[in-house]
């Protein structure tokens, strides 16, 4: 039903580490150490950076910011036990992939916002890693499965990424996410 909350929406539940799967539909990497793992994220505006070390300490885990490509930085947690689970579902060998069953939520979503989503002039982008292709289908049938499904955006026409675009996907992606985080401008949100 319309305006109803949903038990998906970000910021109904406290926030869990399983959350932080959401920055790896996009950009982000998971790495294994022995029985540990470390998350990391490269991103480019500041409150991007504000945003994902939040999301890091919200969920008990430091976060530090460390030079990436470009004017890029990299934002990640130290390697942690805490993680290993999320390394193991994730990884396969050195492949990234979305774990079998994986069901996006607010709290997910969100977090796929912050670390890799902006607006064009067509719509909605949800940006996915160029390295990482084995996760691209599986990130369209997630989001599909919250009703906000997208178009696939190839390497050649400014993706990957997935274009959320019509009112009412839109309108229901916004519902999902929520409000924008502090510092964010108008165009890296939902509108």
């Amino acid at each position: 039903m319309p305006g109803q909350l949903s038990f998906l929406t970000a910021g109904v539940r406290p926030p869990a580490v399983d959350d932080l799967e959401g920055l790896l539909l996009g950009v982000a990497q998971v790495v294994r150490l022995g029985g540990t793992a470390r998350l990391s994220v490269l991103v480019e505006p500041s409150w991007r950076v504000a945003c994902v070390l939040s999301a890091f300490a919200e969920r008990g885990l430091r976060g530090e910011t460390v030079p990436g490509e470009e004017d890029a930085l990299s934002v990640r947690t130290p390697f942690s036990r805490v993680l290993l689970p999320v390394a193991e579902r994730w990884v396969r060998g050195a492949v990234k992939s979305v774990p079998p069953g994986f069901a996006l939520d607010g709290s997910r979503l969100r977090l796929w916002a912050v670390g890799a989503g902006r607006r064009d002039e067509h719509g909605y982008l949800l940006r996915l890693s160029p390295h990482d292709p084995a996760v691209w289908e599986s990130a369209g049938s997630a989001l599909a499965g919250l009703g906000i499904a997208g178009t696939f955006v190839g390497p050649r026409a400014g993706g990957p990424a997935y274009r959320i675009t019509g009112r009412r996907r839109t309108v229901r992606l916004r519902e999902y996410v929520g409000e924008p985080p502090s510092g964010a401008p108008p165009a890296d949100w939902p509108a």
